[in-house]
């Protein structure tokens, strides 16, 4: 496949949902029309010095609008440079990059724990099957009135403030829930307790793996996870979340 080249994408609109949480809207009609859930966008900074791109992965998509809705924490200069941009300003994107999850009609949990619940609102539009939304916060919730147009929504909270105590087995626990299949995005504790569920419980599950990405095609070999079979690329046993993934069945991966 050849290399996808850079768009210039327009900001529509940007708006803080939480201290330190940025929502974007961008006007990128090629990527919009490709994208698909569970993907990400490379964005380039304006600002010279940082050469890299920053991954982020694609929380809505409007194919008929050509615009794309990124959802994104302030985690370093980059991403706070982004966070100062205005409407009518442009980004320079490439994408959409990495593959997407599987979408299977079967009864699904969608779970999402903090950064990694943006990228479960696309993918809750485009299944159609029964749909249940597990979210896992430390305190603040963001993006919930979207998700609960999508399907049934139970939230964990670390603090209790909101739903369960605990995280988001403990949520699914608490309310009695099954599923047929699991898709899910977080932090790398939260995945690992999902990928053992999934195994004691016998269910498919997916998961969308987070990592720090240098060049987001599978070049630099920077974001390497262990793998159980050997990669055709570099002969040893690991994948590229951003060319293999982010997207990986559970048993896929070891971690």
């Amino acid at each position: 496949m050849a290399e996808k080249a850079k768009e210039t994408a327009i900001i529509i609109d940007q708006k803080e949902l939480l201290p330190g949480i940025f929502d974007m809207w961008l006007r990128t009609e090629k990527i919009a029309k490709e994208a698909k859930a569970g993907q990400f966008v490379s964005v380039y900074c304006h600002d010279g010095s940082r050469i890299l791109p920053r991954p982020i992965s694609i929380c809505e998509i409007d194919k008929e609008d050509g615009a794309i809705r990124l959802v994104y924490r302030v985690a370093g200069k980059g991403t706070e440079e982004f966070s100062k941009m205005r409407t009518g300003m442009h980004l320079q994107l490439v994408g959409p990059l990495g593959n997407g999850f599987p979408k299977k009609e079967k009864k699904a949990f969608l779970i999402g724990g903090g950064i990694g619940i943006p990228p479960m609102l696309e993918l809750a539009k485009e299944l159609n099957c029964e749909k249940q939304i597990i979210l896992g916060f430390r305190d603040e919730m963001f993006l919930m009135d979207d998700l609960k147009k999508q399907g049934s929504v139970y939230v964990a909270t670390e603090d209790g403030s909101a739903g369960t105590e605990g995280n988001v087995l403990d949520a699914i626990r608490e309310n009695g829930l099954d599923a047929d299949i699991i898709y899910a995005c977080g932090p790398l504790p939260m995945l690992r307790a999902i990928k053992e569920y999934a195994a004691e419980k016998q269910i498919e599950c997916w998961i969308s793996m987070e990592e720090r990405m240098a060049c987001g095609i599978g070049a630099c070999l920077a974001c390497v996870c262990k793998s159980k079979e050997r990669d055709e690329h570099s002969n040893v046993k690991n994948k590229r979340i951003c060319k293999e993934g982010p997207v990986f069945r559970a048993e896929e991966v070891e971690f």
